[in-house]
């Protein structure tokens, strides 16, 4: 079972450690507990939104970064579940295209366009 507070202490820890900064230096910034920290870290506490933007502030990194890289660890760790467990892992659906016909009306002037593609798949985005 994948649990989110481990991956949120290891990314922590890490975004510390590359900093070259010590539990104690952190943990008096952040005005967090030492011991507290500690146990943020191994994955032993829930940390909560205000104890994790203290501890942002303290590393100085964003907290949408943070949660970027733990969204990150949990994709690989869901895989490596599920590839443990010999389940499939879903691939993402993309439509297949024939053709497309566009319709667009300017003015007094119609104008009507056909796109084809290979009947191959292919991403299609929304402008």
């Amino acid at each position: 079972m994948i649990l989110l507070r481990r991956l949120l202490g290891d990314v922590l820890r890490r975004q510390r450690q590359r900093q070259g900064r010590t539990l104690r230096e952190v943990s008096s910034s952040a005005r967090v507990s030492l011991g507290y920290l500690s146990e943020v870290e191994r994955g032993q506490k829930e940390a909560s939104s205000e104890l994790l933007s203290a501890i942002c502030d303290a590393l100085d990194v964003r907290m949408s970064e943070l949660m970027r890289e733990v969204s990150d660890e949990l994709s690989l760790a869901e895989l490596a579940e599920s590839a443990a467990a010999s389940e499939p892992v879903p691939a993402p659906v993309r439509p297949m295209l024939n053709s497309v016909s566009v319709t667009s009306v300017t003015g007094v002037s119609t104008e009507r366009v056909t796109i084809k593609a290979p009947t191959e798949a292919v991403n299609v985005v929304a402008a």
